[in-house]
């Protein structure tokens, strides 16, 4: 994809540059700062998204609604917050620089949330009690996005040694979440769910502002 086509420079966006920065700092504090009960920091007990054990229609554990944006900003360990900035910042600046910071910013937040509460929903339902962090769901929706917008432009992924069509790897990796997701491997701590539910909330978006002509619109 020639990206000079869409006025892109090498410099990051802002909205792109401030998600990698406060995702950075958060990570540096995490590092630092004491753990509660000697299980978890005590900046993650308060923006980790926890999952919801309603009991008598009554939400207990820690959920608090603000984890539902708080979560993607937190990361466990470098690698974690490498691989998912090097997404946002791949092709989150793409976006932003054809929609805009304020479009940009609440598509990543909106994609996120999506994220959350399919893994809220999932974890109600399996009865199984997570604690999710990192902005993998987000990234997906970016990658979806992506997708949509520039469905014929060729990514080369590691480890393969040809371009892959944007539309194809973006179908091929939500299946491969699906099925990691659904298999429920031991010891597998992923929430595959959030991915696909950032996926699906990304595409939803993409979808309703190219039906109603405001893909392109920087209004906001």
């Amino acid at each position: 994809m020639d990206q000079n086509k869409f006025g892109i420079s090498n410099s990051i966006p802002p909205v792109t540059l401030n998600i990698i920065l406060i995702s950075l700092i958060l990570l540096l504090a995490d590092m630092f700062l004491p753990q509660v009960n000697g299980q978890i920091s005590i900046l993650k007990h308060f923006l980790a998204l926890f999952s919801i054990n309603f009991s008598n229609f009554v939400p207990t554990d820690h959920f608090m609604p603000h984890q539902l944006i708080t979560y993607m900003f937190m990361h466990e360990g470098f690698s974690h917050f490498f691989f998912n900035m090097f997404g946002v910042f791949m092709f989150g600046r793409t976006l932003e620089t054809i929609w805009g910071g304020k479009k940009f910013l609440l598509f990543y937040i909106l994609a996120g949330i999506g994220a959350g509460l399919t893994q809220l929903i999932i974890s109600y339902i399996t009865g199984n009690p997570s604690i999710t962090i990192g902005a993998s769901g987000a990234v997906f929706g970016i990658l979806v996005a992506f997708g949509m917008l520039f469905p014929n432009s060729e990514l080369f992924i590691i480890p393969f040694p040809f371009p892959i069509k944007a539309k194809w790897f973006v179908i091929g990796y939500g299946v491969f979440e699906l099925i990691l997701g659904v298999s429920s491997r031991v010891n597998d701590n992923v929430a595959h769910f959030a991915h696909i539910g950032g996926l699906i909330t990304g595409f939803l978006i993409v979808f309703y502002w190219k039906k109603s002509g405001k893909i392109y619109d920087q209004r906001w």
